[in-house]
């Protein structure tokens, strides 16, 4: 056959693919990030329900009677909560127990409201003012505790 006589065509590329629907190894991706954020979701309410559980036994537990016995149960649920977070810190006493809870925060315990924790059980009456400093201080210092935050 004569080459000038063929039905020759220049060459066509085709079309290029649709970025719809995408590959199956994007599929893939999709799914594990939808996967990874609603265990991201469900894990922070866990520790949202869990922290909620914690402060209303605390503020059950350090509701009933007067001051000086609601600062005492106040006292016994940080010592639960500190043998949670390291063991034999229940044991510390004094100024050693201070510090302890003073954490890395800062000496909030020590040399702040929180020293009414040594002897305002002791007290015969205290003073609104301070009970709620200390009670919001102690309240803090317990969930951070359970939650086992230095």
């Amino acid at each position: 056959m004569d080459p000038s006589r063929l039905p020759l065509r220049d060459v066509h590329l085709t079309a290029a693919p649709s970025w719809w629907p995408p590959a199956a190894g994007w599929w893939l991706v999709a799914a594990a990030l939808v996967a990874a954020a609603l265990a991201w979701i469900g894990w922070r309410a866990w520790r949202a329900a869990r922290r909620r559980r914690w402060a209303r036994w605390f503020d059950a537990s350090s509701a009933e009677g007067g001051l000086p016995e609601r600062l005492a149960a106040m006292s016994g649920l940080l010592r639960r909560a500190a043998r949670r977070h390291r063991a034999g810190a229940e044991r510390l006493q004094g100024e050693d127990w201070l510090r302890f809870l003073d954490g890395t925060a800062g000496a909030r315990f020590s040399d702040g409201p929180g020293r009414l924790l040594l002897e305002g059980g002791f007290r015969r009456r205290l003073d609104d003012g301070e009970f709620a400093a200390v009670s919001a201080l102690a309240r803090a210092r317990f969930l951070e505790l359970m939650e086992g935050r230095r």
